[in-house]
Formats: C-alpha cells, structure tokens, sequence
C-alpha cells in the first residue's frame, strides 16, 4: 500500500524522528527550493547531474533537517542558511583550481569575433531568469504555509475563513497592517502566538467581534507584512491602497 502522503511541518518532525522515508520525501519535494537557492548562491542556472553545487546544496538541506529547531526561526529560512554557508565553503575550496584556469582559454572567439564563454554565460542566465518570477512565487507560498503553521493555521482553511464582504476583508488588512507596523503588537504576536486584543479594542473602529471573527486571516495578514515575502507582500499593500 503506497505511503500517504504527510505535509511538510509533520514531515519535518517525521523525519528528526529517524523516518528515512519522510527525510527522503521533504528532500524530494523541496529539491526546487533548493536548486533555487545553489543556483542564486553561484549566480548561475544549475544542472541537475553536471553541477557539483547541487549535490553540496542536498547534503546542506539534509543537514538543516536534522540541526533544525523552533528557535531558529521558519525552517525554509533556517535551511537556506545552511546551503549558502556549505557552498561559500565549496567555493573556498575550489577557488586554488579555478585560479588555475586561464583566462586566455575562455576567450575564444567564433568566426564574427564574439567571445564565445561571454554568449554561454548571457544564454545561461537569460534562462535562469526566465520563470524566476513565478518560481519566486511558489517558494513564499510554501515558506508561508510553514509560517502559518506555526500560528495553528493552514493555507486550504484560510481559503475558507477569508472574509466574504469587501468592506470586512479591507478592515481585516489593515488590522493586520496595525500589527505589522507596531513594534508591541508584532512582539506580542510573535511571542504570543496571539492578537494583542486588549490593545487593539482601543483603537477607533476596531471591535473584539471583528479581531474574534477573523482573526487568523488577520495574523496571515500581519505575518505576510512582517516576513521576507516581496510577493505577497505587493499584493497585500495594493489591497491596502485600493490599487
């Protein structure tokens, strides 16, 4: 009978537990995460099977599953350190062979007097920047999911409990923007893993009916604003402007 299939958060823990079979799973399905981050580290697109970067940056990421803790902040976050760090290494390492090469060797020119290596390295990064958007995209959504975890929320109920009315939606943004904004409050939440609902009743037009009613679409609010998510983070400000 095929294994059912186990999210990432108890994947994790799965896994530190010594299950091989959900080490192997969260290494399976987090290897675009992490050729995104060899390839960013190199500054360069990565090829599975003939980049050696590649390889360092799996044994970095199953490193990262087994020193990782909650105190470290999110794992996605925890484990991107990890791989730069194992390559900056790598690349220490390499660094007396590639001082090595000459230079002299990489500058042919074809017959119209291009340098060829200066063509392979543009063609090369044109494709790596092509798709890089919606890549991007992908990676704060699943860093997202695991942030949202922590606060007990999951990304299909937050499709569900999201505000119907626009005007309740609007209001619950800009709660969310109170909190990020406000040193206490984002502490309070972060610490607390609650809303400061004492304090935010006191501000003009904010009721306990509304922090209780939508209150975990509030903290995903306040978490995409307080987090290193570019993306979401535009689309929750255009909200927040009308835009």
């Amino acid at each position: 009978m095929p294994r059912r299939r186990v999210e990432p958060p108890a994947l994790l823990s799965l896994a530190q537990a010594g299950d091989e079979g959900a080490r192997n799973q969260l290494i399976d399905d987090f290897t675009p995460f992490i050729l995104k981050v060899a390839s960013q580290a190199a500054g360069r697109y990565l090829k599975p099977g003939q980049d050696e970067e590649i390889s360092v940056a799996l044994l970095a990421f199953n490193e990262a599953i087994s020193a990782y803790n909650g105190k470290k902040g999110t794992f996605l976050a925890f484990a991107r350190t990890v791989i730069a760090r194992r390559l900056v290494d790598y690349f220490r390492r390499q660094k007396a062979r590639l001082q090595e090469i000459s230079l002299s060797e990489l500058e042919r020119e074809d017959d119209e007097g291009y340098l060829l290596y200066a063509q392979v390295d543009g063609l090369a990064k044109e494709r790596w920047a092509m798709g890089q958007h919606e890549e991007n995209r992908i990676f704060e959504i699943m860093e997202f999911q695991e942030q949202l975890a922590i606060y007990g929320i999951s990304l299909d109920e937050l499709s569900r409990i999201s505000p119907k009315h626009q005007d309740a939606r609007d209001r619950s943004i800009q709660i969310g923007q109170l909190i990020a904004g406000t040193p206490a409050y984002r502490t309070y939440l972060e610490h607390k893993k609650e809303l400061p609902l004492k304090e935010l009743v006191k501000h003009p037009g904010i009721t306990r009916k509304t922090l209780e009613r939508h209150r975990k679409y509030i903290i995903a609010v306040a978490i995409i604003l307080m987090s290193d998510l570019p993306y979401l983070r535009s689309f929750v400000l255009d909200r927040i402007r009308g835009e």
